[in-house]
């Protein structure tokens, strides 16, 4: 929001949150009505037509955030060598806004104005018309509208809220403050409307005018260099009539200058063009990709998690993941996505974070939960993940974290597998099982004596009984064959705590992969379940408390972060993801996956040490 809100700030719908597209449904329902009731001599073909631009343009749109976000995590061309943050997210959130905005204009425009109705699909000379009312009078008058939205009394009510993103993603382009937008509405309605009332108007001129708007405004927004050098050599005046990301980077960045809409013809006459442009032009095309110190490699978990992704929606991103009512609506892109990660073969980056001298990446193989059950796919999978392996250690990364399915024992032997083949690896595997284990074991509440551990006999699982057995707490287990394989590996006199139990009155459940919806229905009231698994159980009790699955509260040192991992909360980073940032924090240059564990403890206290801390317990 502006520094001091202004009259016209909010939207009007405002007040309808996620309900806010309902405005447009009269007009929709009307215009598909007309359509289909109507013959061909009499419907209007535009009227129809006008929802599904509009939904044209959240697609464009969300492509050019989606390639955006791809190309900043890398690195390459990036401009601005900074990230965005939570409160970006949720202040750029109402993007669509303007779209709404546009759709109300349009259907209002169609009933009010009767040369709007009817429109031909094509006319040269209404294009032509819009081309030069457009670089003659719109962008001459948004020149100086903009340099009057730099006046204190205007930059402090409105435009400010544009300029609060110093580092810019495309849809910042269309955040602003109600009034501001219907000022340059009201602009961009001179060609418009010069087409309809000379009568050389048509559906291409109208909308393409439109989504040409989109285009550079989203082009100039970027925060990445990507219009070549050689453009400017073959046609010198070029850099007068289209601008660049660096050159409008640089508005965001200095304030003062390089006002121009998408011509800075008009920054060079008037003399308020940046000094530094040349330079940061050529310095944003040199810009390799980074080489990250970490990377947590992860892969997609449901269908639907691919729009939760920060590649995805970003409203989504930054919230944890959790079922949307209306993702059914998106089941036809929904099944594209599968079948595309069925056939993708690399991983990719997702995001870039940092975290003292560190860079961190975190990148994702393209297959699902479901894929990493079939047997058939480990293969495939396996070399997915042995391939990211030899690219981190091209690219001399110091440790690389195997997140969620990625680490199964089934799968590649807690990662010991690409170990075993490859001996000579510079880049260090960690699997995060220590911290993970110690993260549970300063979970369970002080002067408990017994717990229960239920779930899949994993390594975690054989490591948090080992270390609770030796603090005397009982362990029981339900599982007469689990319990024999445990009593074997522990050591005599702790071995006494290892009970074997048909009993479920124990109020503290540790609980892995495989926790059946019946075993939690024995749990007695006020049962705390803390998951040591890497997926967060059903939970199906309300009378029970549900803790996450092993994770850590980040430092606010740690930068650049704009999305939630998976289901865990804002700034909450899980166990094996945090045990690969301590372990390049510390130097350890040692391999921690297969049957190796590290030092619990020293994991712990080393993880405190750098600022991260314990998410607290649930409260009934």
């Amino acid at each position: 929001m502006a520094s001091r809100a202004g009259i016209l700030t909010d939207w009007p719908w405002k007040p309808l949150g996620s309900f806010k597209y309902m405005i447009l449904a009269p007009w929709a329902i009307h215009g598909t009505y007309q359509f289909i009731a109507r013959g061909t001599d009499v419907r209007d073909s535009f009227y129809f037509l006008i929802l599904p631009f509009l939904l044209a343009r959240l697609l464009h749109n969300q492509i050019w955030i989606s390639l955006s976000r791809h190309r900043t995590a890398k690195g390459n061309k990036r401009i601005i060598d900074k990230g965005i943050e939570f409160e970006q997210v949720d202040r750029e959130s109402n993007w669509d806004d303007q779209i709404l905005l546009t759709g109300i204009l349009f259907y209002v425009s169609h009933m009010t104005i009767p040369q709007a109705s009817h429109l031909p699909l094509w006319r040269v000379d209404g294009i032509i018309i819009t081309v030069l009312i457009h670089a003659s009078v719109v962008e001459f008058l948004y020149y100086w509208l903009h340099r009057a939205l730099h006046h204190h009394f205007l930059y402090s009510r409105y435009h400010s809220h544009h300029h609060s993103s110093i580092v810019t993603e495309p849809i910042t382009s269309v955040i602003h403050p109600f009034a501001e937008h219907m000022a340059y509405f009201t602009l961009f309605a001179i060609p418009l409307f010069t087409t309809l009332f000379t009568r050389t108007a048509s559906m291409a001129s109208l909308t393409g005018y439109i989504l040409c708007i989109d285009f550079m405004n989203n082009l100039g927004h970027c925060n990445f260099e990507f219009i070549p050098s050689w453009l400017f050599t073959i046609f010198p005046p070029l850099k007068y009539l289209m601008y660049t990301p660096s050159y409008h980077s640089l508005h965001h960045t200095q304030f003062q200058t390089n006002y121009s809409l998408f011509m800075p013809i008009y920054d060079y006459i008037y003399g308020t063009v940046d000094q530094a442009l040349n330079g940061t032009y050529k310095t944003s095309l040199q810009r390799g990709e980074d080489s990250p110190d970490v990377v947590h490699l992860t892969h997609l978990t449901t269908p639907e998690s691919i729009y939760h992704l920060r590649l995805g929606f970003a409203s989504l991103a930054s919230w944890p993941h959790s079922p949307k009512w209306y993702m059914w609506i998106m089941w036809p892109l929904t099944l594209t996505s599968v079948v595309w990660t069925w056939i993708y073969g690399h991983s990719f980056v997702l995001e870039r974070n940092a975290f003292k001298k560190l860079k961190l990446q975190s990148w994702v193989i393209p297959r699902y939960n479901f894929q990493y059950l079939l047997q058939w796919r480990s293969e495939s999978i396996n070399g997915l993940i042995e391939e990211a392996l030899l690219d981190a250690n091209r690219k001399g990364v110091k440790i690389l974290t195997l997140g969620l399915l990625n680490q199964g024992e089934e799968l590649n032997g807690n990662g010991e597998l690409y170990i075993q083949k490859h001996r000579d690896l510079r880049t260090k595997l960690v699997d995060g099982s220590s911290l993970a284990v110690a993260i549970v074991l300063h979970s369970i509440p002080k002067g408990t004596s017994q717990v229960l551990l239920k779930g899949k006999l994993n390594k975690l699982a054989c490591a948090i009984a080992h270390a609770l057995c030796a603090r005397h707490i009982q362990v029981n287990l339900s599982s007469k064959d689990d319990h024999e394989k445990l009593k074997r590996s522990i050591n005599g006199k702790h071995g006494d705590n290892l009970i074997f139990s048909r009993t479920f009155s124990q109020e503290i459940w540790l609980v892995g992969e495989g926790l059946a919806e019946e075993e939690q229905k024995k749990a007695p009231k006020g049962t705390l379940f803390i998951p040591f698994s890497q997926f967060p159980p059903k939970q199906i009790r309300k009378d029970c408390l549900y803790h996450s699955t092993p994770a850590m509260i980040i430092p606010q040192s740690l930068d650049y972060l704009d999305s939630c991992e998976n289901w865990l909360p804002r700034r909450v980073m899980s166990a094996w993801r945090v045990a690969g940032i301590v372990h390049a924090l510390e130097g350890w240059n040692v391999n921690e996956c297969g049957s190796t564990m590290f030092n619990i403890e020293k994991a712990w206290e080393a993880s405190l040490q750098h600022g991260f801390r314990p998410l607290a317990l649930p409260a009934m």
